[in-house]
């Protein structure tokens, strides 16, 4: 039987790639910037983890009691989870939070410390969804995950015609998952497919870190209340569950309208396994910015509301993503590609609602 053959791109539009690279090489230099974080990272990163480790504290240390005090605290800590997700970690697995490779290990591995596993993400993130992004079978993004279909080309089922609703429901679910089966599958499903061994990764290795961590989690988000705290098992257990699905909810909404969104494209190879444009291009036909204009979400999301410099630019640190768009965006314009942009998170929320409906129908050829 002859082997399938990789997937790859098409060499066109190198004039735009060219071009794009030099102009963007040449801010940096003629404005003496390194491409890696900042003053303004380095805030950020500990703003981020006061807002999540500080109710901890205040919690354990018997300071804030009462149902109330208590609820707040767990919810504020779901927004330091993501934003340490969105504004920490992204950075440093992209090799983009510092220009020393230790660093961005370390920061890196704040994944781990809220639950979830570095190897597993970058692989997920960096290696299937950045290099094929809403590409079929390819893009684990879009592949389908139980009542959802994220993409015209997955199997269709009776109940999608729900999803635009049901999916809000579930999105929160995204950080539980990670905290269990998701994870222990993710490293087994890598090591057998040969992604891991592709990373030149040390599986033993792997699979010691995962055990640590998950462990030292659970021993720092449970046990350690437990036995400090006046709340019982289930109380603890309860207050796991919202926080995490505050942080669920608020990662998927900024990820979901990046890519499966109205506008955006899911590309196919042809008969010989190529794609129709080069890597560059595809970016520019399977992701969408939103809400650019305001400063103070683009600061909490981690500048993944534009996404499109992001994934043209992977290992360059997102705090320089505003200025960079310009240079994106008039490129593109002057080779005749395309830049899509939604003025506002809502905006985009809506155009990502709609894009779930139209998938839910029942398309006139079930991809089965």
């Amino acid at each position: 039987m002859e082997k399938e053959k990789a997937l790859t791109f098409a060499n066109t539009h190198r004039d735009f790639v060219i071009t794009l690279n030099k102009r963007v090489s040449e801010y940096f230099k003629s404005n003496n910037l390194r491409k890696q974080g900042n003053r303004e990272m380095y805030v950020k990163t500990t703003f981020m983890f006061a807002l999540y480790f500080t109710p901890y504290v205040l919690m354990i240390t018997g300071v804030i009691t009462g149902i109330l005090p208590l609820l707040v605290s767990v919810l504020v800590m779901g927004l330091g989870l993501a934003g340490i997700g969105l504004s920490v970690m992204h950075d440093a697995n992209h090799g983009a939070y510092s220009g020393k490779k230790w660093i961005n290990t370390m920061m890196g591995y704040s994944l781990n410390l809220v639950g979830a596993n570095a190897f597993n993400w970058k692989i997920q993130h960096n290696v299937l969804h950045h290099s094929f992004t809403n590409v079929h079978d390819h893009d684990e993004d879009i592949s389908p995950r139980g009542v959802l279909r994220l993409s015209p080309t997955s199997p269709w089922k009776k109940a999608h015609r729900y999803q635009f609703i049901y999916a809000w429901f579930l999105y929160g679910m995204m950080t539980i998952a990670w905290l269990g089966y998701k994870d222990f599958a993710r490293i087994v499903r890598y090591h057998r497919s040969g992604l891991a061994g592709k990373q030149q990764a040390s599986m033993v290795r792997e699979w010691f870190i995962l055990m640590v961590t998950k462990v030292s989690y659970v021993g720092y988000i449970f046990v350690l209340p437990l036995l400090t705290t006046a709340l019982v098992w289930w109380q603890i257990l309860l207050g796991i569950i919202i926080m995490h699905y505050v942080a669920g909810f608020v990662l998927a909404i900024i990820f979901q309208p990046a890519h499966v969104v109205e506008g955006t494209e899911f590309p196919l190879p042809d008969q010989h396994n190529v794609l129709e444009t080069n890597w560059a291009v595809h970016q520019l036909m399977t992701t969408t910015n939103f809400g650019n204009r305001s400063r103070w979400f683009s600061w909490y999301v981690g500048g993944l509301n534009f996404q499109i410099e992001h994934h043209l630019f992977p290992n360059i640190c997102h705090v320089h993503y505003r200025n960079l768009s310009g240079i994106v965006r008039s490129t593109a314009l002057e080779f005749g590609l395309p830049y899509k942009t939604f003025n506002t998170f809502a905006d985009a929320l809506r155009g990502h609602a709609r894009l779930l409906k139209k998938l839910g129908k029942q398309p006139l050829y079930n991809h089965a």
